[in-house]
């Protein structure tokens, strides 16, 4: 029961409000939780700069047997040949504990805990080639609970192992290797400094197929530019930027538009009153709405997260005026939701087959060209 207990509280917690949002907008849930880390913040030595030569730094990787990635839901067939692209993919928060401000990487649960988000989050792309995906000292939940500058501290030292992972990441694969970038909650906000700091104006932009940037708020006018890639337009466009935020109806997400209107956007100025990015899955960017028909199927876990099944045509999608992805009545999917009518934990569950045949086609597309 308390392992039950413990995954709950990833579901909720970890995996779903990760980032600088939280303590504004979801500070009468989560106060009494009192997640803060109590001891005190020690800066994290940098890493030696081959650290991400070894395959212990990565949870998959080419050559690295056990890749969590490669688990498949019943209904999914496993492809007969992988295609030929190198995916980099970011975890989310995957630690609860408060002893320390920035996760140790002998940490079991926290661990453990990422393997099986990325059973759930990265197994949509690893039909399209390579996946690798790094270990890294992410900030801790209470790093996000507080206004302390201890919080915005350890999200920093974290991004720096993420920086470490992908310049392994590029070293190592082949130099004309088309390329897929994807993160959610944590790793989408890490992905963003990614790719403003190391794809924007480099030739390495060309290699992108697309990047896969889900769960984070996103300015259309003032951060896009920055990354580096436009927003995708269509499902056969490459080079592009697919990010959603996922509610269903009636959704109350007033909070974390208020406290992203006193943001500021990588261009310097305030986020404030600016339409958050949200590109379809059902069409790849396409139009802004789209039926259930369109829907290929939603992955639906057991209660026991051990295995799932595809459900199709389970919800529809629609971007709203103000960047949010709404689903309509709310599915029975699992008991993770948030109030309000939040699904972060499904942004990609519950448009898995969608997002699998997504870069699929825009890896062909990308051969292609």
């Amino acid at each position: 029961m308390a392992r039950k207990f413990i995954y709950i509280v990833a579901a909720l917690i970890v995996l779903v409000i990760a980032g600088g949002f939280v303590i504004r907008i979801y500070e009468a849930e989560l106060t009494e939780l009192a997640f803060v880390p109590t001891a005190k913040f020690e800066k994290q030595a940098a890493f030696e700069p081959n650290k991400y030569a070894s395959n212990d730094m990565w949870f998959a990787r080419p050559g690295k047997t056990g890749n969590p990635a490669d688990w498949l839901p019943a209904g999914a067939a496993k492809p007969d040949v992988r295609g030929p692209a190198a995916i980099f993919f970011i975890h989310p928060t995957s630690y609860i504990g408060r002893d320390h401000w920035n996760a140790p990487l002998d940490d079991a649960e926290s661990q453990d805990r990422a393997r099986l988000f990325l059973r759930g989050l990265a197994s949509p792309f690893a039909s399209t080639g390579e996946m690798w995906a790094p270990r890294y000292r992410q900030a801790a939940i209470g790093s996000f609970l507080t206004t302390k500058p201890e919080g915005q501290q350890a999200l920093d030292a974290a991004y720096q192992d993420v920086l470490l992972a992908f310049d392994e990441f590029v070293a190592k694969v082949q130099k004309d290797r088309p390329i897929i970038l994807a993160g959610h909650s944590q790793g989408a906000l890490h992905l963003t400094h990614l790719l403003k700091d190391r794809v924007a104006g480099k030739p390495i932009a060309k290699r992108i197929v697309a990047a896969y940037v889900v769960g984070w708020p996103i300015s259309l006018n003032n951060d896009v530019a920055a990354m580096g890639l436009p927003a995708c337009s269509g499902p056969d466009q490459t080079g592009c930027i697919m990010a959603w935020q996922s509610f269903a109806e009636p959704a109350e997400y007033d909070r974390i538009s208020k406290v992203y209107d006193t943001t500021t956007g990588f261009n310097g100025q305030s986020r404030k009153g600016t339409a958050m990015l949200c590109t379809n899955p059902l069409n790849g960017g396409a139009a802004a709405a789209a039926d259930m028909k369109a829907n290929l199927g939603t992955l639906k876990p057991d209660a026991t997260l051990d295995t799932g099944e595809l459900v199709v045509g389970a919800v529809p999608a629609r971007c709203d005026a103000k960047g949010f992805l709404l689903i309509g009545d709310p599915p029975e999917v699992g008991p993770y939701v948030l109030p309000g009518n939040n699904y972060h934990v499904y942004d990609f569950p519950l448009f898995w087959a969608n997002v699998r045949a997504d870069a699929t086609l825009r890896l062909r597309k990308f051969l292609q060209k």
